[in-house]
């Protein structure tokens, strides 16, 4: 990959659901970015979506996309029960991925998809978003300046309300079915973002006919004295609030903590003081994605072969955390442990 700060980035989307479709229209709005392929499983779904997004290219399998030579990055959209074989298929064919969370079904997935990306010399990111999210960023620096002391415990909470059949992912254990990958993933992310892998692990979950968590309750500890108490369902709604509490005060986002507008930063003594998002925009998730696919390619064109603000040592201790996680409520899927 060239060091040119100015080289267009080429884009290939493998899978064609909602979240690459999120994705692609993110792409769209930045001068630097050109979506070249999409590819799929499905034929038909595939130029079909190349049609919507004025794609020139659209493949009828994921091989025919990763053989492309004039990608230059491969975003994986895929339910994260195929991200192992869909990454892996493209690194091996030498492209660069960033590929959506959770990263793989378990730890050991996301360890041969690092190794293979190491071995290689190749790029490849988690899409945790909410860690190249400007606010993020700045709570991050105002955390390690000592802003509220200490921090000492986080609690975070991500939860929707929807009737899914059983056949739907979310209840499939095939699929990586459950609260915990798809949403519990975001609260787990943001402690250890904070506070680093964990010391005791703690969970609880309701389980689905399927076998699947539903509704689940997270405890995390630290050998120095901080905690973590975090939620995941999609059997409520929840604001996604988050909390960080440290020995001169706290930090609190009322919703959204994973792309959030705002925060506001509480200290003895002083007046709350609110931390605004910059830009303003009508669709937080997309505002979000563009800041993540930027950060993809300023490390292409830098050279770099990882992310510093999505560590690859990082994803991979959230995967491990997730694992204890799911053998502490008692789910387990066909192809992971």
């Amino acid at each position: 990959m060239s060091t040119d700060a100015t080289r267009t980035i080429r884009w290939g989307i493998l899978a064609t659901g909602g979240i690459a479709a999120t994705f692609t229209e993110a792409l769209q709005t930045l001068p630097d970015a050109e979506v070249v392929a999409v590819g799929s499983r499905d034929p038909d779904r595939a130029k079909a979506f190349a049609e919507r997004y004025d794609i020139p290219r659209a493949y009828g399998s994921w091989a025919e996309l990763a053989a492309d030579d004039e990608v230059d990055v491969v975003y994986v959209a895929t339910p994260h029960s195929a991200h192992r074989a869909a990454a892996g298929l493209c690194l091996a064919a030498g492209r660069a991925v960033l590929c959506e969370k959770a990263f793989t079904l378990d730890a050991r997935e996301a360890l041969e998809l690092v190794e293979l990306a190491r071995e290689r010399g190749l790029f490849l990111m988690e899409g945790m978003w909410t860690y190249c999210h400007p606010l993020v960023r700045r709570l991050r620096a105002l955390i390690a300046d000592g802003v509220i002391g200490e921090v000492r415990s986080v609690s975070a909470s991500f939860g929707f309300a929807g009737e899914f059949p059983p056949e739907h992912r979310l209840r499939d254990p095939a699929q990586g079915g459950g609260a915990l990958l798809d949403l519990g993933v975001y609260p787990v992310a943001f402690a250890q973002l904070l506070l680093g892998e964990p010391d005791e692990i703690r969970a609880w979950a309701h389980l689905t006919p399927e076998g699947v968590d539903d509704n689940t309750g997270i405890v995390l500890g630290w050998h120095h004295g901080a905690v973590a108490t975090l939620d995941c369902t999609f059997v409520a709604d929840t604001d996604a609030p988050a909390t960080i509490t440290g020995t001169a005060g706290r930090i609190e986002f009322a919703d959204g903590f994973f792309y959030p507008d705002r925060f506001v930063v509480h200290r003895p003594g002083e007046e709350p003081r609110t931390v605004l998002l910059a830009e303003v925009t009508t669709d937080p998730e997309r505002g979000t994605m563009r800041h993540e696919a930027q950060e993809v390619m300023r490390c292409l064109r830098a050279g770099e072969r990882e992310s510093p603000l999505v560590p690859l040592d990082g994803t991979l201790a959230v995967m491990r955390t997730l694992d204890t996680i799911r053998e502490r409520i008692g789910v387990r899927f066909p192809t992971a442990g």
